[in-house]
């Protein structure tokens, strides 16, 4: 976590750092907290671990991350935050030339990211997201299907965009769920499932792209 703390990771903090002191004592904060998830598990995640991991005072932790909750919440907002960014490079890239399979490059993108992110794993499958963090989530998802929807349009796909964005809700719900149990039946992601999913996902934006087209 070496990348500077994104806006999305200070709104999950109980104050947000100004100096540039403290902004990278809390790097250094969320870093160890992600060797402690990655090595223990969530149940891990006390101020007192974390902050021996990170050589800090559990005072000076407490600053900005109180409780165990406030942990999850400022790791899933950072990870959140690099699967927005790593969808806003695919918006780009589309506009910037040809894709053949733009399932295939959106699939193998994220898994790529989720193959490196050992921490989001370790969060996700664990069992102690809290009710901000799953909101956090319901909100991810709405950005990361908008992404879809750039994606498309830059492709050439378009339609009427209230249609077309529930559709890119969709298709992210579904490839989110497939995703998740891609990775847990392997840390690498189980191939087969992928394909499949690759699979159910061109058939479904074909059939979007093809409605968009007559309507």
């Amino acid at each position: 976590m070496s990348e500077p703390i994104p806006e999305e990771t200070g709104s999950a903090l109980r104050r947000t750092p100004r100096q540039a002191r403290s902004r990278a004592r809390l790097a250094r904060v969320l870093e160890a907290a992600e060797r402690v998830l990655v090595a223990e598990g969530v149940p891990a995640l006390t101020t007192t671990r974390v902050a021996a991991e990170a050589g800090v005072s559990v005072g000076s932790l407490y600053q900005y991350l109180p409780d165990r909750d406030a942990i999850i919440d400022a790791l899933a907002a950072t990870y959140f935050s690099r699967l927005e960014g790593l969808m806003d490079d695919l918006v780009r890239a589309a506009g910037a030339g040809h894709w053949d399979d733009p399932v295939d490059v959106l699939v193998d993108s994220f898994a790529a990211l989720y193959r490196a992110e050992h921490g989001f794993r370790a969060l996700w499958f664990g069992s102690g997201l809290t009710d901000r963090t799953r909101e956090a989530d319901r909100a991810h998802k709405r950005r990361m299907a908008d992404g879809v929807h750039r994606v498309l349009l830059a492709l050439g796909v378009t339609g009427d965009p209230e249609t077309l964005g529930r559709a890119c809700h969709a298709a992210v719900l579904a490839a989110d769920a497939l995703a998740q149990e891609a990775f847990r039946r392997d840390p690498g992601g189980d191939s087969a499932l992928l394909e499949e999913a690759k699979v159910m996902l061109r058939g479904y934006l074909a059939a979007v792209a093809d409605r968009s087209r007559h309507t």
